[in-house]
């Protein structure tokens, strides 16, 4: 899985040392690797501590059964009281919990601890009154609103599990959740707001229960005031279920290993997989890893994840992670580009956001826009910035660490999963310097390895397979309703270890540089080449904003590298003819070497991507082996790949 240009890479990055100010006051020193070296289970035992436990645990893990893990063994306790009430009898309930920024402009709220512990009680009330107990399954199909928020800390507080379906999906990725968990009860929203125009949630859900008879009641937010259709009997409006409730409620305490939510993710048979998540091991890894990577001081910092709280990194750091630890958030429902380009820029200014953690994609639209954006701005309130979601290649880095950051900030390139829950791999701001494209090392306490085919670690400068090698706190327990499919999805290529799907290598020192989804690393005339490596390479070109790179396959060459680029506006100007196509081949040419070059490249407007900003590299696919575009439904935009296929039909692609 090597290649020239990542090793070389490796050997020429950059490093960054943690500031001093900010190594001097770290959350977290080098010494916690040692300790959590020497005895993993203690020092797990010790950030249990950071929660209160209305009963505590007796044995850390139970891991008797592999791979079914059971961790905090005999503690209960409530998640909704650890993000809440306890804050509140600390005397911190006049802190804000949320900056709530709409996307109209002058839509803005701030929620204290107080007011937002209220109204999740009031929830939870009203769900109880509609027949929710301990154990039900609740949907939530929500815009980015607070009401979001209150709808799972209700259920965490009832012991309800949530399922929280992106806003985005269609109605029978809906159904088929609601389905597949059998939730009774379905929270939703007439509808949000996307680049100023409401855009409708109701009628998704309304298509979708057609074919969910079970569910008793739809408890539906008014946010746009859109006009929708009621169901007598089965609707509710939240301003009137909720709002008649008193904001008293006594919560429960559960056992630690009690289901808090089951998320549908991806999966290779095309059926989603509900990844279950229990209560004590998740709160217990979201609560140290958002204090420990963030270097969190929740007394001045003004935390912003730039996520959907319908994708995992919205559940553990925005939700579950900050709140657990009294953190002062911003939540925004918009688009960077509404109303305007500069929309995050003007949020950061005005909040004074201290900490800011989004997506690769959205920093290679920033990029693409221009550096002249952000800099109308006053982002000197940033202090640490970092990546998520997929690997983010050097030139996006540097130009985030250095414009967005003020060539100050420390960059966090973090990697985990939804099935990991948090954080695994990461630099500490305070302990790890941090180079350009690499996640660097796993947390303490966390134990991961870059094995060959046959599951041995590989030399330093070699790839091969990430896999972890130990349980963690906040780990899947299974998938939901299927044991079985469990153990081989994750357990079964390497026995004994959970096998992530992700290539990556190990440099000379012995730091990790994921290059993205097993799925994704390509076969070319027996060369394995990683298309995050190749999309480096395009990205790296002055001309090239965004790039994305699929294998499809070649009868000469068992698969071929097909390349599809956004050029920055200045480059577009000049036109995307043969010779931007030519000059780009060779370019990847040059860095990779020409075994890597690219046998078509298209030029286009846009990608297709999901709400979140994930690129369908699948469809992609499709259209690099000229084969009929599979599902849509999940894509921000679907008329995106008629325009690609437009481009294609054109002629416009070049070999």
């Amino acid at each position: 899985m090597s290649s020239p240009a990542l090793t070389n890479l490796m050997h020429e990055t950059r490093r960054f040392d943690p500031p001093a100010e900010l190594a001097e006051h770290a959350n977290v020193t080098a010494d916690a690797y040692g300790s959590a070296t020497q005895d993993r289970l203690a020092y797990w035992e010790e950030q249990a501590g950071r929660l209160t436990w209305a009963e505590p645990f007796t044995r850390v893990l139970d891991w008797d059964d592999p791979p079914f893990a059971k961790w905090y063994v005999g503690g209960k306790l409530n998640a909704a009281y650890n993000c809440l009430d306890r804050h509140v009898e600390a005397g911190l309930g006049d802190r804000i919990a949320y900056h709530w920024v709409g996307e109209p402009e002058n839509d803005t709220r701030d929620i204290t601890y107080a007011e937002l512990t209220d109204e999740v009680c009031r929830a939870a009330n009203a769900l109880l009154e509609l027949g929710v107990r301990t154990g039900d399954r609740v949907a939530i199909y929500m815009p980015m609103i607070p009401e979001t928020v209150v709808a799972m800390l209700a259920c965490a507080r009832i012991g309800a599990p949530h399922t929280v379906v992106f806003g985005g999906f269609s109605s029978t990725a809906l159904q088929d959740r609601i389905l597949d968990c059998d939730a009774r009860i379905v929270i939703t929203a007439d509808g949000g707001y996307r680049r100023g125009i409401p855009s409708a949630l109701k009628p998704a859900v309304d298509e979708a229960l057609k074919s969910c008879p079970d569910v008793r009641n739809v408890v539906v937010v008014r946010r746009t005031g859109q006009q929708i259709e009621w169901n007598e009997g089965r609707d509710l409006w939240w301003h009137e279920v909720v709002g008649k409730q008193s904001s008293e409620h006594e919560c429960e305490a559960f056992d630690a290993e009690h289901p808090l939510y089951v998320m549908y993710t991806s999966g290779t048979t095309g059926k989603p997989k509900g990844i279950l998540h229990t209560t004590g091991g998740y709160l217990v890894g979201c609560s140290w890893t958002q204090w420990a990577v963030f270097d969190l001081k929740p007394d001045i910092d003004v935390y912003w994840t730039a996520a959907d709280i319908g994708w995992v990194t919205g559940h553990s750091y925005i939700v579950y992670g900050p709140l657990s630890n009294a953190t002062t958030s911003v939540m925004y429902e918009g688009t960077p580009d509404a109303p305007h380009k500069g929309r995050w820029w003007e949020i950061v200014e005005k909040y004074e956001v201290s900490i800011l953690y989004c997506a690769p994609t959205a920093i290679r639209t920033f990029m693409k826009w221009g550096a002249e954006i952000p800099q109308k701005f006053d982002l000197s309130s940033l202090r640490l910035i970092g990546s998520v979601g997929e690997p983010i290649n050097p030139e996006a880095y540097m130009w985030y660490r250095e414009t967005i950051g003020g060539d100050r900030c420390p960059v966090v390139d973090t990697w985990w999963q939804t099935e990991t829950g948090m954080i695994m791999i990461t630099p500490l701001p305070g302990v790890t310097s941090g180079k350009p494209g690499s996640a660097m090392t796993p947390l303490p306490g966390v134990c991961a390895a870059v094995v060959d085919d046959s599951g041995k670690p590989v030399q330093k400068g070699s790839g091969g397979y990430l896999v972890l090698t130990e349980p963690w706190p906040a780990m899947l327990r299974t998938i939901w309703g299927d044991d079985q499919r469990y153990v081989d999805t994750y357990w079964s290529r390497f026995p004994g270890v959970y096998f992530a799907g992700d290539g990556a290598k190990l440099d000379e020192d012995g730091d990790i540089w994921l290059l993205g989804r097993v799925d994704d690393v390509m076969n070319v005339s027996g060369h394995r080449l990683s298309t995050t490596e190749i999309e480096s390479a395009l990205v790296s070109h002055p001309k090239v904003a965004e790039a994305a790179v699929v294998g499809a396959n070649d009868p000469d060459t068992g698969q071929a590298v097909n390349a599809f680029v956004i050029l920055r506006e200045s480059a577009a100007d000049e036109g995307a003819g043969a010779e931007i196509v030519t000059e780009l081949r060779d370019h990847v040419a040059k860095e990779i070497g020409p075994i890597a070059k690219p046998k078509s490249i298209m030029v286009v407007l846009e990608l297709p991507k999901t709400r979140s900003g994930k690129i369908m590299r699948r469809l992609l696919r499709d259209v690099a082996e000229k084969r009929e575009v599979g599902d849509v439904t999940t894509l921000a935009d679907s008329s995106v790949m008629d325009l690609i296929s437009a481009n294609l039909a054109g002629g416009k692609q070049e070999d």
